[in-house]
């Protein structure tokens, strides 16, 4: 019996974990099921969200007095399509979303940042001179921009992918042409981490997101512990931010709660003071 008792405390302590931050989620996409995803995202302690994907499912998520969303604009998208999706990007099916439509969105407040920007998918660099009038405008209105880097999984219909674009190495120009701009390296540009610390480093400007690598279906535990010890080691701490992908949230708290060498404001940072910093306008 006692042993019995010994088990439900460890099995509570366990979950109780999971529940006890409040996390602001900078990375999740739509589902054809908002209210379910809301239900599990609240559950998990995400008070405050990040979300990119199709125009006509984004505008289906609305802030409430408990739960608020920032959205983006996602672009640019492989033949108009969300990469490992049949949606659209944008209803009249274009890879690049109308610039005069953009600074439109932003002046009305419906979109709070430009990302996921694709440009890995797409097969260009996100330094590529195609995508400089969007962070333009993202540098005029002082919205940050999210980049995706790093990998991405199978199937994702995207046949001009190459993982070479995906090293953070490759924002230096847009960098140095916007030096006000606001970036997040999405994925923390893992595996190229080495480039990821010397952006970061050199630019303070520049944050990160750790979905994905927190996800352990994806990256193994022991690789997202090495990770974020290299990151917190390289004194980023006040730059790191939570993210999901639309995995599975518990787990993804999880894998941060399993860090010994992370105090816990250094997780608090992480779960949700470093975004507010990060995503606060100063407009």
């Amino acid at each position: 019996m006692i042993k019995y008792f010994q088990l439900i405390i460890v099995l509570l302590s366990t979950i109780s974990y999971v529940h006890a931050q409040k996390v602001f989620d900078t990375h999740i996409h739509g589902n054809t099921d908002p209210a379910t995803q809301i239900t599990k995202l609240k559950a998990a302690g995400v008070y405050k969200a990040a979300i990119s994907t199709s125009w006509n499912i984004q505008s289906t998520y609305k802030s409430t007095s408990d739960f608020t969303f920032l959205h983006g604009i996602m672009l640019v998208c492989p033949n108009g399509k969300v990469p490992y999706s049949n949606q659209y990007c944008f209803e009249d099916k274009k890879d690049f979303p109308n610039i005069n439509l953009v600074e439109q969105l932003i002046k009305e407040n419906k979109i709070q940042f430009i990302g996921e920007v694709l440009s890995q998918y797409y097969g260009i660099s996100p330094s590529d001179e195609r995508l400089y009038p969007y962070y333009e405008l993202a540098e005029k209105y002082r919205i940050p921009v999210g980049i995706h880097t790093g990998l991405a999984g199978p199937d994702h219909g995207s046949p001009n992918f190459k993982v070479r674009l995906g090293t953070p190495m490759l924002l230096e120009d847009l960098l140095q042409k916007y030096p006000k701009l606001k970036i997040w390296i999405m994925h923390a540009g893992a595996p190229f981490l080495d480039d990821t610390i010397a952006i970061m480093k050199y630019y303070e400007n520049v944050y990160a997101d750790i979905s994905a690598i927190n996800n352990p279906y994806i990256f193994p535990p022991s690789d997202f512990k090495a990770i974020m010890k290299k990151l917190i080691d390289a004194g980023l701490e006040d730059r790191l931010m939570f993210g999901s992908d639309n995995g599975n949230i518990d787990l993804a708290i999880e894998s941060i709660e399993k860090l010994d060498f992370l105090s816990n404001l250094q997780k608090e940072k992480i779960y949700s003071k470093n975004a507010e910093v990060f995503f606060k306008t100063n407009k």
